[in-house]
């Protein structure tokens, strides 16, 4: 049941987008900082406009920035842990050196150094963090690929001379998929909080564009007086960043329990 929490919330972005509930931009000055009520299910901002669709609008924005840079973050880390664990050699120490040199340095560290140098846009948001995201994945391929590539099956390949994409395609991608995947849930969640992060401390989104992290940031100021300006965008924040973590576990645990049984 708690898998669907993320589908949920995920499905109702996407619907209420497509049906524009209401213009985010919307201003009212008659309706500054009211409550939650059936006219504004979530409250209004400091300047009449309505939070829920203010959130789910900016929901569009932070679910694609994370959907993005996990699946460009992943197919980096696939093809350099491939590349490391099939070549080896001289190949494999230069990777593993790229990857200690960049988990030296904390990722929100070069987040941050990174942002500074550029102007702030989804675009170059969605680079930046995809390029200090991959480490982990590179490694977790890596290792799998050194047990694949120990196998019978791909030395008795290497030795007929098949073709290194057809070994790396035919066998080593299926076999890679599942960590993929993991992987792949694991990094959306880190990716919306790393932009969440970003766009909390200004270097993120910025208006008119808007995301649950710059509309939380909104928020801060106001919430001696109108406690659901940051409450709601930290609640979807949390809702889809912990149910994808317990997706991610849950693939996990399929996974290991098949190489368990065979």
């Amino acid at each position: 049941m708690k898998y669907w929490i993320c589908l949920f919330t995920v499905a109702t972005a996407i619907i209420i987008c497509i049906f524009n509930y209401s213009d985010p931009y919307a201003l009212d000055k008659n309706a500054i900082l009211l409550p939650p009520s059936f006219e504004h299910l979530f409250g209004t901002d400091r300047l009449g406009r309505d939070l829920f669709s203010r959130i789910i609008t900016g929901g569009k924005n932070s679910l694609a920035i994370g959907v993005l840079c996990a699946l460009i973050s992943s197919l980096i880390g696939l093809i350099i842990g491939i590349s490391a664990g099939f070549f080896k050699g001289i190949i494999d120490k230069s990777v593993v050196v790229i990857i200690d040199l960049f988990l030296t340095f904390p990722t929100l560290f070069l987040l941050l150094t990174l942002v500074a140098y550029m102007d702030a846009s989804i675009f170059m948001l969605i680079v930046v963090i995809s390029v200090t995201g991959w480490m982990s994945t590179a490694r977790m391929i890596r290792s799998e690929a050194f047990a694949i590539g120990a196998k019978p099956f791909i030395k008795i390949l290497k030795i007929a001379r098949t073709s290194v994409w057809k070994i790396i395609i035919k066998y080593y991608a299926p076999l890679l998929t599942p960590i993929f995947l993991i992987s792949f849930t694991f990094g959306v969640s880190g990716a919306i909080l790393s932009e969440s992060a970003l766009s909390f401390l200004g270097l993120g989104i910025t208006p008119p564009d808007m995301s649950w992290g710059s509309l939380l940031a909104e928020g801060r100021a106001l919430i001696d007086i109108a406690w659901w300006a940051s409450f709601f965008p930290g609640l979807f924040i949390f809702l889809v960043t912990f149910s994808l973590i317990l997706l991610s576990d849950y693939l996990q645990k399929k996974v290991n329990a098949r190489e368990t049984v065979s």
